[in-house]
């Protein structure tokens, strides 16, 4: 579990977070669902090169789904996932656009 590649899967980009990052500094990222604060502290400092000053996290349930086919009604289920909320020291940011 000390692969930073294994623990952050991908930033959340959203309106809603591009707001709270302009605003308050504060970052998304879906995590693996085993990963801690701490882990997920150190390898958002690792590999974005910032100073994290908290992290907090949400737990996620899938939600059921159910589709109207011409076969009948299909049934299923989203994945569960794990989402970390960043918040960043004073005079750091993350940049997501930089390497598209």
């Amino acid at each position: 579990m000390a692969d930073i590649n294994n623990i952050l899967i991908k930033p959340i980009i959203t309106e809603k977070m591009t707001e709270q990052g302009d605003d308050y500094n504060k970052y998304g990222f879906i995590v693996d669902k085993k990963a801690n604060k701490i882990q997920i502290r150190n390898a958002v400092e690792e590999m974005y090169g910032v100073t994290v000053e908290s992290v907090n996290t949400m737990r996620y349930r899938g939600k059921q789904r159910s589709r109207y086919t011409r076969a009948g009604i299909i049934k299923g289920r989203e994945n569960s996932f794990k989402k970390a909320v960043v918040t960043l020291a004073e005079g750091d940011s993350i940049d997501f656009y930089s390497n598209i």
